[in-house]
């Protein structure tokens, strides 16, 4: 009766993990569309929204941590339980560290005043946004069915996003060299597109993560990535 008792109370535990995680799965996902809706459409309130929401995520953070902390040293689980809480820590860790990089996109609304407005830019930023937006809700669909497959195709689809950020990096670049009057306004939108694409690798550290829960072991194959070095040989000396 004490082990099953035991049993159902981790169960509970990781139940509430579990919700958790995709509380905070929900809130990263909206600020990720609402800090580049708010670039596009040059909205400073909700800028400052997505800034204020990033609260919300570090205080859930912490309560899985606390929680997991706590399931830990009262249940003292084994091998795949054990891995079940961890998964949360790790998974929760890169969704508070999606959401500081959606601030930090928020925080950039209210430097871009200006009357340039390159339709082709955004149209990009919109579709690499697109891609990185699916890829986290995939991944977090991945990591509450345990749905390994789905996780490896999150896991395999990040060069798509690397070449349309490197492809977003030589039009600014081409807006900066043409206008020096773009320089500043082309500076935030690269930061901003380097944080999707960083959006993306958390997405992927999340498939990892869902990987080592099931099959109790790290990847060992070399993680894809595309080629990212263009940004760095395309910047003219100056």
């Amino acid at each position: 009766m004490g082990s099953e008792h035991t049993a159902k109370a981790f169960d509970t535990d990781l139940q509430e993990l579990t919700r958790l995680v995709a509380e905070m799965g929900g809130i990263a996902e909206r600020m990720i569309v609402d800090s580049v809706d708010a670039l596009i459409r040059r909205d400073v309130t909700l800028g400052q929204r997505v800034v204020a929401t990033d609260a919300e995520l570090d205080t859930l953070q912490k309560r899985i941590e606390e929680r997991a902390v706590l399931t830990i040293a009262r249940r003292q689980p084994m091998a795949v339980d054990l891995r079940e809480i961890v998964g949360a820590m790790r998974v929760a860790t890169d969704l508070e560290r999606i959401g500081d990089l959606a601030k930090n996109m928020g925080k950039r609304v209210a430097a871009l005043e200006t009357d340039f407005h390159p339709l082709k830019l955004f149209r990009g930023l919109e579709h690499m946004t697109d891609l990185v937006q699916q890829q986290v809700k995939s991944v977090l669909d991945a990591y509450a069915a345990h749905d390994l497959p789905a996780a490896m195709a999150v896991w395999k689809g990040d060069e798509e996003v690397d070449a349309i950020c490197t492809s977003l990096f030589r039009e600014l670049l081409t807006y900066m060299m043409e206008d020096q009057r773009n320089i500043s306004f082309c500076i935030h939108l690269m930061f901003c597109a380097k944080n999707i694409e960083r959006i993306g690798d958390h997405a992927t550290n999340i498939a990892e993560t869902v990987f080592y829960m099931i099959e109790g072991q790290a990847i060992t194959d070399k993680r894809p990535k595309g080629d990212m070095t263009t940004f760095a040989t395309t910047v003219p000396n100056t």
